[in-house]
């Protein structure tokens, strides 16, 4: 199946195929060329793709270095969790800009931090699965977005944002899904570069994970375990299926006993290695000659 939008990220531009998203592409445009000349000045130069899983607490955010300086952000974990010990210290400090942020779903633990972020960085584009929410913070969310005119578009199933030979393919939710848990609205995004794939869930249940093993493949190296390991989430059929070298559980300090002994089990039942943000921090993973190089990064 074709993708209805492509989202094509290059090294100064960012363009979308369609005739609506022409204006959008223009303004991105002038943006990355001043991003360029900012990692020129900066001596930072990122030769291999690094996937960061973030270190802010009962929540989720994790990041996407691609070379030429693009960077993906996929949530932002609570208020205030993404800056502090996160951004600030991966990134040079002058460099104040993110090509592409995407939300999976509008719950606090995973766009708060995007109040801070947005205040205080510039923001190509921000990207949804269309699912709104009631809270006082989304709503000073969507008015930060409006007064700095930041372009947002909704992405759904088989959407794709490419650069290069990178690619971020949406596997949910399909077009015009409706759902009783918005954990299920999670836009899921799977990341392939030189034959290693990577999934990010969300915080979707085993429900959706079955569905998503019925209709896809998906077998990958690095698997972000949904909902902070809730015993609601990581069913063992889609463990199986997706078999992943390395499992990584965005999960703080919380009251839900995240992550559960279920799937701490179950994760070990399928012989992966797992990571905690809780207790390993920072996870920076490096894809290099199509090798998948792991440090635990204390900032």
């Amino acid at each position: 199946m074709e993708p209805k939008t492509q989202l094509v990220l290059e090294e100064e531009l960012i363009s979308w195929s369609g005739h609506r998203w022409f204006r959008i592409g223009v303004l991105l445009i002038m943006i990355l060329d001043v991003v360029a000349w900012a990692y020129i000045l900066s001596g930072k130069k990122i030769e291999h793709s690094e996937l960061y899983f973030l270190n802010v607490g009962q929540g989720d955010s994790s990041l996407a270095l691609l070379p030429g300086g693009v960077k993906v952000l996929i949530d932002g974990g609570p208020m205030n969790g993404v800056l502090q010990k996160n951004l600030e210290t991966i990134l040079p400090i002058q460099d104040r800009y993110v090509d592409v942020v995407a939300m999976t779903h509008p719950q606090q633990d995973h766009y708060g931090g995007f109040l801070e972020l947005f205040r205080n960085y510039k923001i190509g584009i921000f990207i949804t699965s269309g699912y709104d929410s009631t809270n006082d913070s989304w709503k000073e969310l969507q008015k930060i977005i409006a007064e700095r005119k930041i372009p947002t578009l909704v992405l759904d199933e088989m959407d794709i944002i490419s650069y290069g030979d990178t690619y971020f393919r949406i596997l949910s939710p399909r077009p015009g899904e409706k759902v009783k848990d918005v954990n299920d609205a999670s836009l899921v995004m799977r990341f392939e570069e030189s034959g290693v794939r990577a999934l990010f869930t969300g915080d979707i249940s085993a429900k959706k994970e079955k569905e998503l093993t019925r209709r896809f493949n998906i077998d990958v190296d690095i698997l972000k375990i949904s909902h902070h390991g809730s015993k609601y989430s990581s069913d063992p059929v889609f463990l199986k299926e997706a078999s992943p070298l390395v499992s990584i559980v965005e999960v703080g300090k919380n009251s839900y006993g995240h992550p559960t002994q279920q799937t701490l089990n179950r994760l070990a039942d399928i012989g992966t290695q797992i990571y905690r943000t809780d207790q390993d921090s920072i996870l920076k993973v490096v894809l290099a000659d199509q090798q998948i190089q792991i440090f635990k990064t204390q900032y």
